[in-house]
Order: C-alpha cells, then sequence, then structure tokens
C-alpha cells in the first residue's frame, strides 16, 4: 500500500514540468508560489501582518499561492506564532494560504516516536501540509530533533528547516544535516537560512553560516553535494540569505538553479507590510534563467512537492 510520503515523493520526481501547467492547473493565476511567509507578529520591530493584508501584496507581486509557516521555537521570533494560529487564520483563504505546523523538539510528550506522530496527524487532519519553520536552538542533529524528522517522515510532511549559528547548528560542509539526511531517507528536507545558503560555496566558514557572505562563490559547496548524493534535500530562495547566496555571484547563481532546478524553490520570508523583497529583481531583472527553469522554480517544484493539486 502506497503511504502519503510515496504520493508525494512520486509526485516530485513526476517527469519534467511543462511551462503551461501553472496555466492548466486548479492553482490561482499568478507567476510564483511564495514557500515562505508568516501572519501575525514576528518581532517587536516589525508590524502585524493580516491575512487579507498578506493576499493583497501576493495579488500585487503575482503570487499565486503561499505558505505559512509557524515560529514556535523561543529562539526563532520575539512573540510565539502558533500551528493552531496559522491553521485558523489561513483556513478561510485555503486555495491560496498553505499553512504548515510545528512542534518544537525540546516540547514534553508522552508516547515516543507514536506520540509525536499522533501530534502531527491532528495537525494534517487540520490542513496542515508540511512542517516548520523548524528554527529550536539545538544542533541539527540533536537526538531530539532526530525523533521528530522521523515522526514527519511517518507522517508525510516535509520539513522546512532553518539554519545557523544559533538554530539548528551546524559545521561547515554540514556534517550534521549529512547525518540527517541519512538517518531519515523518508523525509524530505527544504533548506533556508544563512547556515544553509551560505553552504552554496565551497569555502564556506563558521561565519558564514551565520551571516551573508560576499564575493566570488567557490566550487564544491555543501548543497551541490547534498542535492547530488541526497534525493531527500531541497531550497527555498527566501530572505536576505538566499537572494544573497545568488546575487553575490550572479554567474555562478544561475549556473547552480539551472543545474539544481529541479531542487529549488521561489521564497520570500515576507513577515511585516512594506518589507522590501530582494527576490523580484533578482529574478525578474538580473538572471534571466530560460522559462522552463523558471516555471520549475517559480511554482511546479513547490506544487509538486507539496502534492497540491
Amino acid at each position: 500500500m502506497l503511504t502519503r510520503r510515496d504520493l508525494l515523493v512520486g509526485v516530485s520526481l513526476a517527469g519534467v514540468a511543462s511551462p503551461l501547467l501553472a496555466a492548466e492547473s486548479k492553482f490561482p493565476q499568478g507567476r510564483y508560489f511564495d514557500m515562505h511567509t508568516h501572519l501575525g507578529q514576528t518581532w517587536n520591530s516589525t508590524q502585524v501582518l493580516t491575512a487579507e493584508v498578506l493576499l493583497r501584496w501576493m495579488d500585487a507581486h503575482d503570487i499565486a499561492q503561499a505558505v505559512v509557516l509557524p515560529l514556535i521555537n523561543p529562539e526563532a521570533s520575539s512573540y510565539p506564532l502558533t500551528s493552531n494560529f496559522v491553521l485558523s487564520e489561513t483556513k478561510p483563504y485555503r486555495d491560496r494560504l498553505i499553512p504548515f505546523c510545528s512542534i518544537d523538539p525540546r516540547t514534553s510528550y508522552r508516547g515516543g516516536h507514536k506520540g509525536l506522530v499522533d501530534m502531527l496527524n491532528v495537525y494534517i487532519e487540520a490542513g496542515a501540509k508540511g512542517f516548520g519553520e523548524h528554527k529550536p536552538g539545538i544542533a541539527f542533529d540533536d537526538p531530539r530533533n532526530m525523533a521528530v524528522f522521523a515522526a514527519c517522515g511517518e507522517a508525510g510532511l516535509p520539513v522546512l528547516f532553518h539554519l545557523d549559528n544559533e538554530r539548528n547548528t551546524d559545521t561547515p560542509g554540514l556534517p550534521g544535516l549529512e547525518r540527517v539526511l541519512k538517518a531519515n531517507p523518508d523525509t524530505t528536507f527544504i533548506g533556508h537560512g544563512p547556515g544553509w545558503w551560505g553552504s552554496i560555496s565551497g569555502d564556506a566558514t563558521q561565519a558564514d553560516l551565520g551571516g551573508y557572505p560576499k564575493g566570488k562563490t567557490t566550487p564544491g559547496g555543501a548543497i551541490d553535494r547534498l542535492m547530488e548524493n541526497y534525493p531527500n534535500i531541497y531550497g527555498e530562495l527566501s530572505a536576505g540569505s538566499g537572494a544573497n547566496s545568488i546575487s553575490r555571484d550572479l554567474e555562478f547563481g544561475r549556473e547552480f538553479l539551472i543545474r539544481r532546478q529541479d531542487r529549488v524553490m521561489f521564497g520570500t520570508d515576507f513577515l511585516s507590510p512594506g518589507q522590501a523583497v530582494p527576490q523580484f529583481e533578482l529574478f525578474e531583472k538580473d538572471l534571466e534563467l530560460p522559462v522552463e527553469v523558471q516555471a520549475k522554480i517559480f511554482r511546479d517544484n513547490a506544487r509538486r512537492l507539496l502534492a497540491l493539486p
């Protein structure tokens, strides 16, 4: 019998998508699928973002649908944005706003692995299509993270993680992430954050994993190596870290996107009215990607990965 993850992987690995798929599908019209947004007030320095304001911003930027991510880890934001909050706020707009859920790996729970899976299934029944933004202040391969990742694999939820020098920590080359990928082949992971995108370069230092490195990108980065060896790792290009990873060396960045066109997804990390989003200028003016590559990165990869109709 096929599991939910079997279906997800089968859809995500289906043949090369036609650029016309977006127009032929049941998706709302729009050039982009945004893999990373938030609702509510994320930081004490940002404004509250409502679903209605987010949707108007999406309309203005040709975004068909957007993933809305909770933030429950105390290191993740100034204010907790719970899974139940995200599920409630997106419920009237599920044709366009796609909710994820989250559980802090340090949470007290009973029942071991089954207890975690049961908790996730409650969120799935309420509409959650993925897990994250996963952003706890522990090592990426911490046993508590491993328990959550295994539960997500059984439940069929892709894990969108943030990696830097404070949250889901790792070292240059991302050996911790590699251990996670080996141990959890049935779990799909989506990389985000300075530690992930800094690792596009083969000369990434520990400081680079916590910042926005500049200068030419060196071949042989951990991202290329991991994507070559593990079919369960993807990346989404949101925030300053995602934009910087491509714009710091446009020639390398363009070649990387073409090379990894089946593993990368558009995202913004939009979380407050008036926020600047560098991804639009990067993709619309600077890169000139082939049309078929744009179709995959802008929309089709996310649609397949989340098994959306």
